[in-house]
């Protein structure tokens, strides 16, 4: 592994490293990420980095405990293990990530051309009010607080200017969502919200 990193160049060393860097600090890299100044989505350099160093990363992160996994039907590398210790959600964030799972699979069940999504902040918040897993209006500041943490760990990317949020406020899913949860999982979370709502519950990703 160390004779690997040592023969290659230094700028690719340089790239290894900050693949390295990118999936210890956000989890998730993605092949394709949605660019809001061309309304399109780009190709990511960091995935195709890691996709070509991947032996070498699963090497690396194995010695923590860590699995590196390459999704290449979504387009997705990330990584596992019960090392990898995820960042603690506030609970607006946790019912974001299930009603957004919900949305995607509806989505994608009449889709079969993109592993992408579309969703706005009104149809996530009126699938909350559906389940009955929203008890109040959350402040700006919560909502805010929460798509900024979904966003940095590559589940959605805001259409619009996150500081403008509203109802119509548009947002792309990503397919990571499928990595986080499963579809059976999403079901039995949210019975357990409906079950015993705890306001300030929290949980990681």
């Amino acid at each position: 592994m160390i004779n690997y990193y040592d023969e290659l160049s230094s700028e690719d060393q340089q790239k290894v490293t900050e693949c390295v860097q990118a999936l210890y600090r956000q989890t998730f890299l993605l092949e394709r990420q949605y660019d809001r100044k061309t309304k399109r989505y780009q190709m990511n350099r960091e995935y195709y980095e890691c996709s070509k160093h991947l032996e070498f990363l699963k090497a690396y992160f194995g010695i923590m405990g860590i699995d590196v996994v390459e999704n290449s039907q979504i387009g997705v590398i990330y990584i596992r293990g019960e090392q990898v210790i995820g960042e603690k959600l506030p609970r607006l964030a946790t019912l974001y990530i299930l009603v957004l799972k919900l949305i995607y699979d509806e989505q994608m069940s009449s889709v079969s051309t993109s592993v992408n999504a579309m969703t706005s902040l009104g149809e996530i918040h009126e699938k909350l009010g559906t389940y009955r897993l929203l008890k109040k209006q959350p402040s700006v500041t919560e909502i805010r607080k929460s798509l900024a943490l979904l966003r940095r760990y590559q589940l959605i990317e805001p259409v619009d200017v996150l500081e403008e949020m509203d109802g119509v406020s548009r947002m792309v899913i990503y397919p990571t969502v499928n990595v986080v949860l499963m579809g059976d999982d999403v079901r039995a979370l949210i019975e357990t919200y409906t079950e015993g709502d705890e306001e300030d519950g929290e949980s990681e990703v």
